[in-house]
């Protein structure tokens, strides 16, 4: 077995299943763990992802949220055990894979056209 091989394999083992399918554009809530001394509690982060990056268990998406009239911006890694949920709360009709633009936007021009699914099964 090639050393390849054994990283792929490893790696595998690693991904999480129950995530999503998330895009560019979705407005996402996620749950982060955070370690506060010996307790710990979920943090729930809410914000529009601006980019997102596909490499295996390296995959991690970019989410940006406006708190307190300033644009903060953080990534995630999809596989990390310290996102403990992602769930899409709106998908968005978009055209660029990466919406950087939306850092020079300010108020209501940074709203993105809501997709709705109109699949009736």
């Amino acid at each position: 077995m090639k050393l390849k091989d054994l990283v792929n394999s490893i790696e595998k083992t690693q991904l999480k299943t129950n995530s999503p399918k998330i895009r560019v554009g979705d407005t996402v809530r996620i749950g982060v763990l955070i370690q506060e001394g010996n307790k710990q509690r979920i943090q729930p982060y809410e914000g529009t992802v601006i980019a997102q990056h596909n490499g295996g268990s390296n995959t991690t998406i970019t989410v940006r949220k406006i708190f307190q009239g300033i644009g903060v911006e953080r990534i995630f890694p999809i596989h990390s055990p310290v996102i403990q949920d992602i769930k899409i709360l709106r998908s968005s009709k978009i055209r660029r894979a990466k919406l950087y633009y939306l850092k020079n936007k300010v108020g209501k021009a940074t709203r993105l056209k809501e997709k709705f699914n109109l699949n009736k099964n």
